[in-house]
């Protein structure tokens, strides 16, 4: 009796853990909006870390979460150095809002995906994003890569940063339409909007399979936060 209880504990714990590690297939899309990423504030993972944010300046704020964001009359925006980056030919870091089918916040919240591109000129290439934000206009299994130029969307913080255009670089969603645009972009995100143009081939909002990673030590650093 004792050791089928021990078992049928041992099994649910199992079955348990292998439900939080989500994978599957889904979308992407781009952003950038220069707001404070809803995983940093306090209370969003089982660690107690939250995300990173920074000042106008880019500087970063280590509040402990307590600023509110630009996007709400506060002086928390997102960081310019949770942009992509290529770490070889197939493979990218970066950062993403998330939405994910039967998990929720606290789950997703600076925990690691790694997508595998399955359409598009990046099909088969890969890149590992950490849940940064949470979308409120995402669909299930949907990750919004976090890309300057990549379009303000529903709130627009970069215009108070940056001096941006009212609706951000470029189209409002989808943003700058080529590398040349990222040009005259703030020295912060110059490199992530080339990226999307280099690494990522332009690719307009690839479909994706994902499965849930550790994160790299290399993500952890610059957002200052593990689930």
């Amino acid at each position: 009796m004792q050791l089928k209880s021990v078992l049928g504990v041992s099994a649910a714990l199992t079955a348990n853990l292998a439900a939080a590690q989500a994978s599957g297939s889904g979308v992407t899309t781009r952003y950038w909006d220069c707001c404070k990423p809803s995983c940093a504030w306090s209370g969003k993972t089982p660690s107690g870390q939250m995300v990173g944010t920074c000042n106008r300046n880019d500087q970063p704020l280590n509040d402990g979460g307590a600023t509110a964001s630009a996007c709400n009359g506060g002086g928390a925006y997102m960081c310019g150095n949770q942009s992509p980056w290529a770490v070889s030919d197939s493979l990218s870091y970066g950062w993403a809002a998330v939405k994910l089918a039967g998990q929720t916040e606290t789950q997703w919240c600076c925990s690691c995906y790694e997508l595998t591109f399955t359409s598009g000129p990046v099909a088969g290439k890969k890149m590992i994003v950490q849940a940064s934000n949470t979308g409120g206009d995402l669909g299930d299994n949907h990750f919004d890569l976090a890309i300057p130029g990549g379009g303000v969307g529903i709130f627009n913080a970069c215009t108070e940063q940056y001096g941006a255009p009212a609706n951000g670089w470029g189209e409002r969603y989808g943003g700058v339409s080529s590398r040349a645009a990222c040009d005259s972009f703030p020295a912060d995100l110059k490199a992530g909007c080339y990226w999307r143009f280099d690494w990522f081939a332009g690719a307009d909002n690839p479909n994706v399979s994902f499965k849930q990673v550790t994160c790299p030590s290399e993500l952890v650093a610059k957002s200052g936060c593990q689930n």
